[in-house]
């Protein structure tokens, strides 16, 4: 089965100040789906520190697909997506464009989310909000099409044809 890491961006988590309930909804939901996580990160919104683990997971082959949950919104702190975008060698918008579509239906505070998506080597990288509840949304929306994209870029298919 497919490698996950999940990486939350929160300076409050990270302080202590707050609980990281964001990354429990993610390894919920991916478990049942049959997913492995393989790592669990709480860091600060940093550029720097979340460039080096994001960079660190994609060329160790560590997941196949990396989780980020936090820091996609208007924050002078919240620089997930630019940091996305820098390490990232090709873009994958139309994850990131049907989460905000879906969530559009749900609350219209979804047009904020900066959220980006893309691949790095073997690895595909998807922004998620930070709100347990959002991401429970997002997540489930997506999820069931992630196996496909997946083996995909792995080449365990190639075949992309309905039948």
């Amino acid at each position: 089965m497919f490698k996950v890491a999940i990486i939350c961006m929160s300076d409050k988590g990270f302080q202590g100040e707050r609980e990281d309930l964001s990354t429990k909804v993610i390894e919920e939901i991916m478990l049942k789906k049959g997913y492995i996580i393989v790592k669990k990160i709480l860091i600060p919104d940093e550029k720097e520190i979340i460039k080096e683990n994001l960079i660190s997971i994609c060329d160790n082959n560590i997941a196949n697909l990396i989780l980020t949950t936090g820091g996609t919104g208007f924050s002078k702190r919240d620089v997930t997506p630019e940091v996305t975008e820098e390490i990232i060698e090709r873009r994958t918008p139309g994850i990131s464009e049907a989460i905000r579509n879906y969530s559009m239906g749900i609350t219209k505070r979804a047009m904020l989310s900066r959220a980006t998506s893309g691949i790095r080597k073997d690895t595909l990288i998807i922004n998620l909000p930070g709100s347990p509840k959002a991401v429970r949304e997002s997540l489930e929306y997506i999820v069931d099409e992630l196996k496909h994209g997946l083996e995909i870029l792995l080449g365990t298919t190639s075949d992309c044809a309905r039948k």
